[in-house]
């Protein structure tokens, strides 16, 4: 089963389309078939098994008949009062012996048997000391050793006893003789053929039939098989298994009682005789069958076509899409899932094309970036050489104002541009900011004051460039710049390590802002490099827990928190 599954599972689609549709079709088509022959021969074999209660109703009274005429002919002698005087006397001469048998018995008997042809012999056995007569009057002694003697002595009323060739057919009864003490038996011999010969004629073909005594024991059998069917024929011994219901499975079985006798008759016929007739459904439904594997087979065809199709043709694309061929060939304008499919590919390939070029453009872009940092690397030098040159001709001139502004411009420079990098040390980022403050300071002729509060052993941790400088720079153009309170601006640089966290302040006493403006600072972009792009810079690099906050009121200052990682 596993290596089945297996081998379907790596069928192509348009073969698993196929078998999936045949599958479908001749299921239902297999079932209503079997269902429909089941029901036939269960119709059959009941329609059979009706016919067969029938045919045994009428041979049941037709056997019944014969045998009550057979009682009725033996009652007949029983009762005979000539009979009866005759096996009761005393004879003294032969002459009246002669008579007996002349004018009593044999016209009685002469009668009986022409009335009914079956019966073959009539004889009577007796221990009256008479002279045999022929096959009409016998000595009881010529019964004694017969295996129905005995039971023909202890009844009073007539019994059938079979040969055990079953050729025969008697009929015995004892004559109750009043006032006699000699013993009398009737016995009547019946022709087997004549009396059971309609049993030999029920059906014309495939059947057969039992009739029981009441005791166990097959006075009749019969059955007329064909040549090929014989195997179906049962012998006298299976007789026990018919009535017992072992063979219902096999054969449509019916039994009937006769009345006066006891009898009992059982007819059989084959399941498979029966319903022959229900071979010709399964013959119609094996056609219909092959009928509907051909219309599945051009159904499939037209469905592959609709349906795989496309799907093979999106599956060449891919495979074209892996050799960096970008065309997309499948044509399929439905809007059911598979046009969703193909769309949704030909959008990916427009998406991966579009990658593609942006990936071209920012390589361009790179280039020209690596051409600006090598130019960058040329101009510092260039730059500080000519700060150093304004700063040598300053204090040689004795100017110390410009030559601390040109020493202030140098670092400010020196640390800004990093060398190329992205981090740098706390200490530096400080300097920076401190260089950027006492230019401001300088500027603003010396307008507002600065305190610092830093936390010296947080200064050799990492922290990426240019965060202070613009919240510094905010913080003096934007606070300082338009307080309107009375008193010197301050500004205040703190730095604190708590943990694993710095955590950088830059407060100033300035005209401070509307809660509106504080709202959106940090969710719009604003003109310049301002705290929103150093809000997004740290968390991008960082995390979203970091970043800034910030606190203001207005005419009383604005407070900026800058919380980072501790990393060395």
């Amino acid at each position: 089963m596993k290596h089945m599954l297996e081998y379907f599972k790596n069928l192509s689609f348009r073969k698993k389309v196929t078998i999936i549709c045949l599958f479908v079709g001749l299921i239902p088509v297999i079932l209503l078939g079997s269902f429909s022959y089941g029901q036939v021969r269960k119709l059959l074999i009941d329609r059979e098994k009706t016919a067969l209660k029938e045919s045994l109703k009428q041979e049941v009274y037709n056997l019944n008949y014969k045998i009550d005429s057979y009682l009725n002919a033996m009652n007949l002698i029983l009762w005979d009062e000539d009979v009866r005087n005759s096996l009761t006397h005393t004879f003294t001469n032969n002459f009246d012996m002669y008579k007996t048998y002349m004018y009593e018995l044999d016209p009685l008997f002469t009668t009986v048997r022409s009335l009914h042809g079956e019966i073959k012999t009539l004889t009577i056995y007796t221990d009256n000391p008479i002279y045999p007569h022929g096959s009409t009057l016998r000595p009881l002694g010529d019964i004694k050793n017969l295996p129905w003697y005995r039971e023909a002595l202890s009844k009073t009323t007539p019994f059938f006893a079979a040969s055990k060739d079953k050729k025969s057919l008697s009929l015995i009864c004892r004559l109750y003789l009043s006032g006699s003490n000699y013993t009398s038996i009737l016995y009547m011999n019946i022709s087997y053929e004549k009396t059971f010969s309609t049993l030999s004629s029920l059906f014309n073909k495939s059947y057969g039939v039992f009739l029981e005594n009441g005791q166990g024991e097959v006075l009749y059998s019969f059955h007329d098989f064909k040549e090929k069917d014989l195997s179906y024929a049962l012998s006298d011994q299976s007789l026990s298994a018919l009535k017992g219901g072992k063979l219902n499975e096999t054969y449509v079985i019916q039994s009937v009682s006769l009345k006066n006798s006891g009898w009992k008759i059982y007819v059989y016929r084959p399941v498979s005789t029966v319903s022959e007739a229900a071979n010709q459904i399964t013959v119609i439904v094996i056609l219909i069958v092959l009928l509907c594997l051909l219309l599945l087979f051009v159904l499939s065809a037209l469905l592959s076509k609709s349906l795989v199709r496309p799907l093979e043709e999106l599956s060449e694309d891919m495979d074209k899409l892996e050799d960096s061929e970008m065309a997309v060939r499948v044509v399929y304008d439905s809007s059911d899932e598979l046009g969703h499919l193909v769309k949704s590919f030909r959008r990916m390939v427009s998406r991966i094309q579009y990658l593609i070029d942006e990936v071209y453009k920012s390589k361009i872009t790179q280039q020209e970036y690596e051409m600006k940092a090598l130019q960058a690397q040329i101009n510092p030098h260039f730059l500080y050489n000519s700060l150093s040159l304004i700063n040598g001709k300053a204090i040689m001139a004795e100017q110390e104002d410009i030559s601390r502004m040109a020493q202030l411009l140098s670092t400010f420079y020196r640390t800004t541009l990093n060398k190329g990098k992205n981090l740098i040390s706390v200490h530096d980022e400080l300097e920076n900011t401190r260089s950027y403050i006492n230019i401001q300071s300088m500027m603003h002729s010396n307008s507002f004051d600065v305190v610092y509060e830093i936390d010296e052993s947080a200064l050799s941790l990492v922290m990426i460039n240019l965060l202070l400088q613009p919240l510094t720079e905010n913080a003096i153009i934007h606070g300082i710049d338009h307080k309107e309170t009375p008193g010197r601006g301050l500004l205040t640089i703190s730095l604190t390590r708590s943990a694993a966290l710095l955590i950088f302040t830059v407060s100033d006493n300035g005209c401070g802002m509307q809660a509106e403006t504080l709202t959106r600072l940090l969710t719009s972009e604003t003109n310049g490099y301002g705290a929103h792009n150093v809000h997004q810079r740290v968390q991008l690099y960082y995390g979203a827990e970091f970043g800034l906050k910030y606190e203001s009121k207005v005419n009383e200052g604005t407070t900026v928190w800058l919380t980072l990682p501790a990393a060395q």
